[in-house]
């Protein structure tokens, strides 16, 4: 049997227009879209269908948004008889996509899940004063040569490796200065391409630190559940099932590195998955994967066509 996981993707694949084909779609894609509302008490899906994007691109609306598509995706799949529980080894996400892989396989509610990445993206974005932080990404070089690179840029000041996305793509983030320095060593070194991100705050780095505190409090009140199948962890690119295992990395991950090439080789090495599916907007995560694991097939699915040649494929 081919090994099988479900991924679900981070913040940067948000678009507007997000999830509006499937509510026009699905009476179970509205049910998400609609509990999502209810739990933060404002009309989200308004935003993601119709913007305007710099609201929609609010780190705070970004994160639900981008799990609510995801979970719209879920639900659907999940009424033509297709589930995590059933149809997958294992499940993994990308940042904030971490929270959507758990909510898929059964660890929170999507009302919690909504409620607790509106709290990560307000402590995120509130954790760094705007203009003090920064994020770029480097193009063409190993994680070795960037990990060496963003410790020579420190300084006194904070810069590290936020993202290992895939071979020859890093993201690095920290303090706008140390940031900048390491730009230009990694250039220096012979980066292909080193980009300063348009973010609003340098996540995954220590400065995230008042993020990662007030997430371990709103981790420690929700009610969490063993998950249908492991999930391979962000900051261990290992899976695990263990709930207080689960709890602890979702608050590690706020400051650690998202080990998306790790995990992904794992996933296609010792957890011997064949076909990766990219479940959410965009086909970001696929795009990576075609690089990190070239023998395993990688599929996006997020428009009605998708779903149903998944469906069809998977019965």
């Amino acid at each position: 049997m081919a090994g099988r996981a479900f991924t679900f993707p981070g913040q940067g694949s948000q678009v507007v227009g997000m999830g509006k084909e499937l509510a026009q779609t699905y009476p179970e894609a509205r049910a998400v879209f609609d509990e999502v509302n209810q739990a933060l008490g404002e009309d989200l899906a308004g935003v993601m269908f119709e913007g305007p994007d710099e609201t929609l691109r609010l780190t705070e609306n970004a994160q639900p948004a981008l799990m609510a598509v995801s979970m719209a995706v879920v639900r659907v799949l999940e009424a033509k008889g297709v589930s995590v529980a059933v149809h997958a080894d294992f499940v993994a996400g990308h940042s904030l996509g971490e929270y959507s892989a758990l909510c898929a396989a059964g660890v929170l509610s999507v009302t919690d899940t909504a409620r607790l990445l509106r709290t990560r993206g307000k402590a995120m974005q509130q954790a760094v004063p705007v203009g003090q932080g920064a994020m770029a990404a480097i193009l063409g070089l190993d994680l070795e040569t960037v990990l060496r690179a963003a410790s020579d840029a420190q300084q006194g000041e904070v810069c590290g490796v936020a993202n290992d996305n895939a071979p020859g793509q890093v993201v690095i983030s920290g303090h706008a200065g140390a940031v900048s320095r390491a730009i230009e060593l990694l250039k220096a070194a012979g980066a292909k391409r080193a980009l300063p991100l348009p973010v609003s705050a340098p996540f995954h780095c220590a400065l995230m630190r008042p993020a990662a505190d007030a997430m371990e409090h709103a981790l420690g009140e929700v009610t969490m559940n063993a998950p249908a199948k492991p999930v391979i962890v962000n900051v261990t690119a290992r899976p695990t099932s263990n709930v207080d295992d689960i709890r602890k990395h979702l608050v590690e991950q706020v400051t650690g590195m998202v080990r998306w090439t790790e995990s992904m080789q794992w996933a296609a090495g010792e957890g011997g998955v064949t076909e990766l599916y990219e479940l959410g907007t965009g086909k970001v995560l696929t795009g990576l994967a075609k690089r990190i694991a070239p023998d395993a097939s990688a599929t996006a699915i997020n428009t009605p066509t998708d779903i149903d040649a998944l469906v069809t494929a998977l019965q």
